[in-house]
């Protein structure tokens, strides 16, 4: 495994983060495909042993149930301070409801702290932009909750830019703490980050965290293909569907790609993200040992120009999708 600084932290996090959407009980939340803990145990342990000390989960997964299990694990196979935790606010989880308000985000670091049964969380991020709520008094809340000791710092998903750089801006201003991350969609078939979002994050000094950079599994088998989960999957088909056949020709090249160099289709798409400038940790999905030992093999892959190029080429501008 490899390992970079998180943007301008202290914190040195694994090329890879461990997505933690898949853990949790499958009786608990709205995904009944999720692993319950026995069977998410073994994972979380073999990303333990294989480098990966980058750990993204939210209390809204699985009803909060994600992080009871992500905690237990991580407290069994590994040392708090070898570990980098991240967790996120603003769904409706229990009878806590959707939003950033002050109250709401109090509440819920208190809730997630206990779930995940540590003092600390390493990174809590804003899942949404609330649009109910004067940022201010977002803002003002997450950086009481850095003064207090309860995260170490903070980070923000999917929002449009202008939005980020208005938060940027009045943490600037206030002297509150800042985002030093940006989790946001990104991946080979769909780039509309480039136009904006990815610029501003470098000229800011955030990290990047892309989600999905996979595309929910559809880069890493061929095209048209699909499984249990993705046939269910109302919000990849939100995602991808309406760029089906623009997709289609990218796979068909990252296919090609990939049998030139004898390798997975997966570890080209996120060989081809860890090109990126301030990418810091793609957040990856597994939920087999064996899926995981091919997606750390991308760590060490390095694509040609020519490659890059090859992929990049046919893309044609995408609807902004993955938040509103």
């Amino acid at each position: 495994m490899k390992y970079n600084k998180l943007g301008q932290t202290d914190l040195q996090v694994s090329r890879l983060c461990l997505g933690c959407m898949t853990f949790g009980e499958p009786d608990r939340g709205a995904h009944a495909w999720t692993l319950p803990e026995e069977s998410s145990r073994p994972i979380i342990k073999h990303a333990l042993d294989n480098g990966i000390n980058f750990f993204d989960t939210a209390n809204v997964y699985s009803d909060g149930s994600s992080e009871e299990i992500v905690g237990r694990a991580l407290k069994d196979f590994a040392r708090r301070e070898e570990v980098v935790i991240a967790t996120k606010v603003y769904y409706q989880v229990g009878n806590l409801p959707e939003g950033l308000s002050r109250a709401q985000i109090l509440r819920s670091i208190d809730d997630s702290l206990t779930r995940l049964d540590t003092d600390y969380v390493d990174l809590l991020q804003i899942h949404r932009w609330d649009y109910n709520t004067p940022v201010e008094e977002t803002l003002e809340a997450l950086n009481d909750v850095v003064k207090a000791g309860k995260a170490r710092y903070i980070g923000a998903s999917s929002m449009h830019s202008e939005q980020f750089a208005r938060a940027l801006a009045l943490q600037d201003k206030n002297g509150w703490a800042r985002f030093v991350t940006m989790q946001n969609h990104y991946n080979l078939i769909y780039r509309e980050e480039e136009l904006s979002m990815l610029p501003l994050c470098d000229k800011q000094g955030v990290a990047v965290l892309p989600w999905s950079p996979l595309a929910r599994g559809k880069l890493t088998r061929p095209w048209g293909d699909t499984t249990a989960r993705s046939v269910s999957d109302e919000v990849g088909k939100q995602l991808y569907d309406t760029s089906a056949d623009n997709d289609a020709v990218i796979a068909e090249r990252l296919a090609n790609v990939a049998a030139d160099r004898g390798v997975s289709r997966a570890q080209v798409a996120l060989a081809w993200l860890l090109s990126k400038p301030g990418v810091a940790a793609p957040i990856i999905g597994t939920s087999r040992e064996q899926q995981m030992d091919d997606l750390l093999e991308a760590v060490d892959l390095t694509l040609e120009p020519e490659e890059i190029a090859e992929l990049e080429t046919p893309y044609q501008p995408h609807p902004v999708v993955g938040f509103k």
